[in-house]
């Protein structure tokens, strides 16, 4: 049974057409056993990649293609990366549904254009990271507040490649939930030194990077 419906499809199809322009890859790392969402993400990117010939779709299993998982660091699943011109740090942990399928189609855009749709102040700010970073958005799919931190967190990886971003559905994760006392989203962590909740602007997730790097440097974690 598709997991898109006839008028999703219908608005993604119309989407493709008028913005794709180079090629996008969507790899999805699964396991047939003991990952209870790993078939449903697979139909999913699957079915989307067949919407536009520019999309290939591949998928690895995350036991057996280990070698292929530590190259895109990649630790848990399901798991989903998108690469175009070159490879972002560009992650969805879950399914992307709700309000992050559509962070899920936009950034499929952005990396077809190799470009965000950041400000160019905000690009210079995020280009002059020299340090890398891990940016973790906790999310539901019901939850109207996370598309902006999913999208802004993997805009800045577009822009900076020492930047690895994930979007984590809360739900699947609850181990996470409970190490990082997540009570709601979106919830963001980064480098494991600096956390915080809710959607802020792009300038104040910066800040918060900055002060994760800082953090970092200095031996300070959460």
């Amino acid at each position: 049974m598709p997991v898109l419906d006839e008028q999703t499809i219908g608005k993604v199809t119309e989407i493709f057409r008028n913005n794709l322009v180079d090629e996008v890859g969507l790899t999805v790392f699964t396991q047939e056993f003991e990952c209870a969402f790993c078939k449903e993400v697979r139909e999913l990117v699957q079915q989307l990649s067949a919407i536009s010939y520019i999309i290939r779709f591949e998928t690895y299993d995350f036991q057996k293609d280990s070698e292929k998982a530590n190259e895109y660091l990649i630790d848990k699943i399901p798991a989903t990366i998108l690469t175009g011109k070159k490879k972002y740090g560009i992650r969805f942990y879950g399914v992307p549904a709700g309000y992050e399928f559509l962070a899920f189609v936009d950034d499929i855009v952005d990396v077809s254009h190799n470009a965000s749709r950041l400000s160019d102040p905000i690009k210079s700010r995020i280009r002059a990271i020299s340090k890398p970073v891990h940016i973790q958005v906790f999310t539901s799919p019901t939850c109207p507040y996370c598309y902006k931190a999913v999208r802004t967190a993997h805009q800045f990886a577009i822009e900076n490649d020492l930047i690895r971003a994930d979007m984590v559905n809360a739900i699947e994760f609850p181990y996470l939930v409970n190490k990082y006392a997540i009570t709601g989203v979106p919830k963001v962590v980064i480098n494991e030194t600096q956390q915080f909740a809710g959607a802020i602007s792009e300038d104040q997730f910066v800040d918060q990077i900055m002060t994760a790097i800082k953090a970092s440097a200095e031996g300070i974690y959460v």
